[in-house]
């Protein structure tokens, strides 16, 4: 696919480092902005994101759209590089086999020209203006080293994927909680010279947490985290066996990142049983703010989901553990020779 595009004006593709292709508008005034898309195996939805960016009004000229392909085995690739080469803004395409999201957000992070980063998932859609407020809102606030916009809920989603946005719309209603909270990446925007302060995402952090993990860095070396004033849409899984496949990787992704940081989250607090609790009281305070007579089941959701985080927790402590023990056995077989 990307062979077709070399040697076209203003065109080039290659394959170095990762990089595939890249546009370049001129003049090259400096970009402003840079959208930072991560991606792998989203065939499905991955141009809705892409055609939300190219409806922005802010002035194109002054983005950037990098985009992270982390080892997709579908048509994501085919597809970005079609939709790039239609694009009149610069972008950057990278591929490689899969290096786990610490990774591919540092390809982002080391090649954003942009004063800011606002991170695109694959299966979000940005209302027109986002990319201005965002870079307004940014502008005017020095200290904000990360501003989270707000999540809406697509009017065709079904109960799975409403009950998925549930916490988001508790904490779009008190603000100030998001200050004490670590936001993902997804619908923020990041201020390049903070991310970079703190040298970028963890490497290590392949399946799940990098976003925390980050944010907590970027909170310790005293930036701000906040709300911006801006929203956006995000596709949620519909499935109960895509949620519970879902929040198994995320429980065995996490558990990388506890054992690197305790004090992000507590086990005795996410447990399926407390978590069945916090749905309770998720339910009453989103009853108030929606009227969903459904949310009676919320409590439910949340007990299912958990489970599924703990059981990809379990199985990335046991593996953890039997890597441990084959270390030490082979520890101790070296100092006896």
């Amino acid at each position: 696919m990307a062979a077709s595009y070399v040697n076209m004006s203003l065109f080039r593709a290659w394959i170095a480092m990762g990089l595939i292709f890249e546009r370049r508008k001129r003049p090259l005034a400096k970009p402003k902005v840079t959208i930072g898309m991560c991606v792998r195996n989203c065939e499905y939805f991955v141009s809705k994101a892409i055609n939300s960016v190219l409806n922005q009004d802010f002035p194109h000229e002054l983005m950037e759209v990098i985009i992270v392909d982390d080892g997709s085995e579908d048509k994501t690739l085919n597809i970005v590089l079609d939709l790039a080469s239609k694009m009149d803004m610069r972008v950057k395409v990278f591929h490689d086999e899969w290096k786990g999201v610490g990774a591919v957000r540092n390809v982002v992070v080391n090649n954003a020209e942009g004063d800011y980063i606002i991170w695109l998932d694959a299966d979000m859609i940005l209302p027109k203006d986002h990319v201005r407020k965002q870079v307004e809102f940014m502008e005017k606030n020095s200290k904000v080293g990360i501003a989270k916009a707000r999540h809406k809920v697509l009017p065709q989603e079904n109960l799975i994927a409403f009950f998925e946005h549930i916490p988001y719309v508790i904490y779009d209603a008190a603000p100030e909680v998001l200050s004490s909270k670590l936001p993902g990446t997804g619908g923020a925007i990041y201020r390049v010279s903070a991310i970079r302060q703190v040298n970028g995402f963890d490497d290590n952090l392949r399946y799940a947490g990098e976003d925390q993990d980050a944010a907590y860095r970027v909170k310790e070396a005293h930036w701000l985290i906040t709300q911006s004033p801006t929203f956006f849409y995000e596709t949620r899984v519909e499935t109960w066996d895509k949620l519970w496949r879902k929040y198994i990787r995320y429980g065995y992704g996490n558990h990388d990142l506890y054992m690197k940081n305790r004090e992000i989250f507590s086990l005795y607090r996410i447990n399926p049983l407390a978590s069945f609790v916090a749905g309770i009281l998720y339910a009453f305070n989103a009853y108030k703010l929606t009227k969903r007579k459904s949310l009676i089941l919320l409590p439910f959701h949340f007990l299912f989901k958990m489970s599924a985080w703990w059981i990809g927790f379990t199985k990335a402590r046991i593996e953890y553990l039997r890597r441990n023990d084959v270390k030490n056995y082979i520890g101790v077989k070296v100092r006896r020779l």
